[in-house]
């Protein structure tokens, strides 16, 4: 058995089991390999933390299916873990477009991406039904031939539309079409996140760090989920401590924040090539 295909299974059975698991999203190599060192089961890219770095807005329109697969290599690199990518819209409006880029992400080590139904135009932002679950059944037979777990994203409440039965209907159709793993970022409270888990047949993933309320692993396994991701916020965190640490030199003339920092001889033990089994 290949070293994908163990991971692909590894990665498939984590949302067959009763507990939620945490799938934290790394946007670089040195960020893979911290999270790699917690003990994390998995990982996920974020094309919002991956555009930060490159000093660039997160934009669907914005971000190029090469570079996004080409960091996604680099992280798949960094870790013996199974990694999952963001895959945006598939980079394309048409549903051969969403297939080969499954079929991409495969080839380099992903085992396991997300398909949305986001069109990127601010216009018209969601595609229509029919052509969205015709997008993800394209990507899932793809998926079928590979070790390739597809996550469906119906992303209503992203773009101001607050209509739970219409994301509820997409999911159960995202579902029938072949996805494996469900899920709607952007849902407004714990009750909406139960009832989404109800009302489907396959695993939820919910994104904690994004908009509105957090809850806690306990709270969202309770309520059905099987997978929590935190999209761009670790990244965002971290920008936040560059942020705070630039306002206080310059503002302040001080160095204070130093003394949170991460030691260079800790970070080094990270970045070692035998530092991505389990946290020293």
């Amino acid at each position: 058995m290949s070293d994908q295909q163990q991971k692909f299974q590894l990665f498939r059975a984590l949302h067959q089991r009763d507990a939620a698991f945490v799938i934290p999203n790394p946007w670089d190599a040195g960020s893979t390999r911290l999270l790699t060192s917690f003990g994390f089961e998995a990982l996920a890219t974020t094309s919002a933390g991956y555009a930060f770095s490159k000093g660039r807005r997160d934009s669907l329109t914005g971000l190029g299916r090469d570079e996004i697969l080409a960091n996604a290599a680099e992280i798949v690199g960094a870790t013996h873990l199974p990694v999952s990518a963001d895959l945006g819209d598939g980079f394309g409006a048409g549903a051969d477009i969403c297939a080969e880029t499954i079929r991409m992400a495969s080839s380099v080590g992903l085992v396991g991406g997300s398909i949305e139904d986001a069109t990127g135009d601010p216009d018209n932002p969601i595609y229509e039904f029919a052509h969205a679950v015709d997008r993800v059944r394209a990507a899932a037979e793809a998926a079928r031939n590979l070790p390739f777990v597809l996550t469906a994203r119906a992303e209503n409440h992203l773009y101001g539309r607050e209509n739970l039965d219409d994301t509820i209907k997409r999911l159960q159709a995202f579902s029938e079409a072949g996805a494996e793993v469900l899920y709607a970022p952007g849902l407004p409270d714990i009750e909406a996140i139960r009832l989404v888990c109800r009302a489907v047949d396959k695993p939820v993933n919910v994104v904690m760090g994004l908009k509105g309320p957090t809850y806690s692993v306990s709270e969202l396994e309770d309520a059905g989920v099987r997978r929590i991701s935190v999209g761009g916020s670790m990244a965002r965190a971290a920008f936040g401590g560059l942020m705070r640490a630039a306002e206080e030199v310059r503002n302040s003339g001080t160095f204070t924040y130093a003394a949170e920092a991460l030691p260079g001889a800790v970070i080094s033990k990270f970045m070692a090539d035998d530092a991505t089994s389990d946290r020293q």
